[in-house]
């Protein structure tokens, strides 16, 4: 059986994500003063905050019968009670927008900003696949997707390492790049996207590359009238294929099956062996 000469790289893939986003902490609280309406009402009369914060009223001693109530549509808080100073109301804001309020016994307005975090972008690295193997020379390109997840942000670029080696960084789809002649030896290759946030992600994929060895079928073993067993050396997690023919004269090869070796020697039965007599070869695929 001829071993045919096919390159191929070795892939184990583990996946880190690294984010980072200057988000505030959560529970910080703004005040806002309740003045009598010769004072002007709320000071400040706009509030900006970030998601999660929460907004504390303060009724100082003068204030006399004044509330807040949300004007928004639905209604984000029920109204406070009307209140005289000294008083205090609170609420926390868990959605993001802008939060109109008013006292609606004197009629002067307030706003809440709320704020929606700013978020790193996302990137994923989709080739090489997990757990694929590849043999050397390996050629491979390693491509992502990337997005940014903020209302009118954008990714800016990414940037393709192995190790700590820059390749190439990619300002527009599609966002790849490419290595060949990889000779045995494990490489991490990553993808750092950026937004215009300046936030970033990576996505990192280690694979190995392996030396093939040579195709070797052996052990052949009639199991019965129809089926027939033997075994033939492999790479674990290459790829082969089994192909049968009656003929050696003009040999027509059909393909019968095709296995990831899990195991050297890889063990193959064919349960329809009812050619007499029959042959086989196993070939190994090309990287993917």
């Amino acid at each position: 059986m001829k071993n045919p000469s096919c390159k191929t790289l070795c892939g184990a893939l583990a996946v880190i994500w690294q984010l980072t986003a200057p988000l505030a902490s959560p529970g910080a609280t703004a005040n806002v003063t309740v003045n009598n309406t010769l004072s002007g009402g709320f000071v400040p009369a706009t509030t900006s905050i970030n998601l999660g914060d929460t907004v504390l009223w303060t009724w100082p001693s003068g204030s006399f019968f004044h509330n807040v109530t949300s004007t928004s549509l639905p209604q984000v808080w029920p109204a406070s009670a009307t209140l005289n100073g000294p008083a205090t109301f609170a609420y926390t804001f868990t959605n993001a927008g802008t939060f109109p309020y008013d006292c609606s016994v004197h009629l002067f307005t307030g706003s809440i900003v709320v704020k929606a975090p700013i978020l790193p972008p996302s990137v994923s690295i989709n080739n090489p696949i997990p757990n694929t193997v590849f043999s050397e020379p390996a050629d491979i390109t390693v491509r992502a997707t990337a997005s940014d997840p903020n209302i009118g942000g954008t990714v800016t670029n990414v940037q393709f390492l192995v190790g700590t080696t820059v390749l190439t960084n990619e300002t527009t789809l599609p966002f790849a790049a490419a290595v060949t002649g990889l000779n045995a030896n494990t490489y991490t290759f990553s993808a750092v996207a950026k937004n215009d946030a300046g936030l970033s992600a990576t996505n990192t994929v280690t694979v190995s590359v392996v030396t093939p060895i040579p195709l070797v079928l052996g052990a052949p073993t009639p199991l019965s009238t129809t089926s027939f067993q033997f075994n033939y050396s492999a790479n674990i997690g290459l790829h082969y294929i089994i192909q049968q023919s009656a003929d050696l004269t003009s040999p027509i090869w059909v393909t019968i099956a095709t296995n990831k070796a899990a195991s050297n020697p890889a063990l193959f039965t064919d349960p329809q062996a009812t050619n007499s007599p029959g042959f086989y070869r196993v070939v190994r695929l090309p990287n993917p």
